[in-house]
């Protein structure tokens, strides 16, 4: 078994390899005066099972490329197999076609799926991806890994309540409930407050309204991405603006995009724990907390190859 260890996931990696007591594969990653990428490695892959770790996280077009470029290089190194490991799968949001005023978008997250198993990729895995349906995007074998057990200890049971912060988040918030009351032996899956957004009419303030009581409760809001930070902010807002004691949110990547940071230390929101399959270089604070999914994906690599 190989692991190499893509730029985008090098902290992360470095846990995993750290986990498994491996070293990492060589790889040279460089660019040439025009911007090309060139990626090079080892010449040691040959009849390997070779897991690469990379996420197709900011600055995303360049990770992306890495990725594609590194599995294709394995391959040339006549690797047997290539499990390529996306912590965070990027343009997972852009999952479904957009016709308006005579537009029709692109369907980006099955071109990347596409672009991903031409390069030569055998099996697939991520964490939370942000719809289900974009596994079948993918040909070959995915596996779609939950990260919510990394959570549970961030959480304070005591008159709990857990948040969905729009309609399409019920399912996740559901099963982050159902993790959440196995390890402390509680009933929360029957009861999800729901974020219902709304506008009015086009060009006035979105509306968000409180699906649910939350007077007194501490506030739990689940979601997969947290990227300008704006509707996790109002959401918190709306939660103390209807009695909330406390809201804290878990979110699986930190995209953090222009001025998130700053929006999330100056909101309503208590605290923000996210995952580290978006690579960070934050402060410590009591408002932040990153946990680590190293395990998660360690467990998959020595389960799905007897790695002891």
């Amino acid at each position: 078994m190989k692991i190499i260890i893509g730029n985008a996931s090098k902290e992360l990696g470095r846990s995993i390899v750290n986990k498994l007591n491996v070293q990492p594969s060589p790889v040279q990653v460089s660019k040439f005066a025009d911007s090309e990428i060139n990626v090079e490695v080892g010449s040691d892959l040959c009849n390997q099972e070779v897991y690469i770790i990379q996420s197709i996280s900011p600055p995303t077009n360049d990770n992306l490329m890495e990725l594609l470029l590194t599995i294709d290089a394995v391959k040339r190194s006549g690797a047997r197999e290539v499990t390529t490991i996306i912590p965070y799968y990027g343009y997972s949001r852009q999952d479904r076609v957009i016709k308006n005023n005579n537009m029709q978008s692109a369907l980006s997250a099955k071109l990347v799926a596409n672009l991903i198993q031409t390069a030569g990729t055998s099996n697939v895995a991520v964490i939370d991806l942000h719809s289900s349906q974009i596994e079948g995007f993918f040909d070959v074998p995915i596996t779609n890994l939950s990260c919510f057990e990394v959570f549970t200890d961030s959480v304070h049971t005591e008159n709990l309540a857990i948040v969905a912060p729009d309609v399409g988040a019920i399912g996740r918030a559901r099963a982050f409930a159902k993790t959440l009351g196995r390890k402390h032996k509680i009933e929360l899956s029957d009861e999800i407050i729901v974020i219902d957004k709304y506008r009015e009419k086009a060009g006035t303030s979105q509306v968000m309204s409180v699906v649910g009581e939350v007077a007194n409760k501490n506030c739990v809001i689940v979601d997969d991405i947290i990227d300008s930070g704006g509707t996790l902010c109002n959401a918190a807002l709306a939660l103390k603006s209807h009695g909330a004691q406390s809201v804290i949110s878990c979110v699986t990547h930190g995209v953090f995009s222009g001025n998130a940071v700053e929006k999330i230390f100056s909101s309503y929101l208590d605290k923000l724990v996210i995952t580290d399959t978006v690579l960070h270089k934050l402060e410590k604070t009591g408002k932040m907390e990153v946990v680590s999914v190293a395990n998660i994906l360690t467990h998959f690599i020595q389960g799905g190859k007897g790695v002891s």
